[in-house]
């Protein structure tokens, strides 16, 4: 994977905030021309520096505007028990986020819900029964103060 220069971090920079961007407007910007451009974008996509290029919907019209962190505690820490939580997680698309963390819990889930009803039926019929899971702790955000924001480089 080659090193990032100026202009491709400036490409990504600028790609974070308007993934809309014409290839002949970002040129402007990050001033190359629209064939650099374009040719260097390609290889950040390629090289995978840019995963992906999506909306961003607003949780709240669509009927999804609450959002839940949920702490997971595994009966078992071993290879096979992360194995088989993190295979059964990504079938449940409720679920934004999973990450394996460090403190008290193994996992922290993000998850989006319409009410408290749908979490609470979400919990009972499918994250509590996922392999492994002992213990769940859950967390209702009252505020997202700051969510999705674009990487510091």
């Amino acid at each position: 994977m080659e090193e990032l220069d100026r202009i491709d971090k400036n490409i990504l920079r600028h790609l974070q905030k308007d993934g809309r961007l014409t290839n002949a407007d970002l040129a402007e910007r990050v001033n190359v021309s629209p064939a650099t451009c374009h040719r260097r974008t390609q290889r950040l996509f390629d090289q995978g520096f840019i995963q992906g290029v999506h909306a961003q919907i607003n949780p709240e019209p669509v009927g999804l505007g609450n959002l839940v962190m949920v702490g997971v505690v595994l009966d078992r820490s071993t290879p096979e028990s992360f194995a088989a939580f993190e295979d059964a997680i990504m079938a449940i698309p409720d679920v934004l986020g999973c990450n394996l963390v460090a403190g008290d819990f193994d996992y922290l889930l993000s998850v989006r819900a319409r009410d408290i009803a749908g979490f609470n039926a979400l919990l009972g019929k499918k994250l509590l029964t996922l392999p492994g899971v002992r213990q769940t702790r859950t967390f209702f955000v009252m505020k997202e103060v700051k969510n999705n924001e674009p990487l510091p480089f």
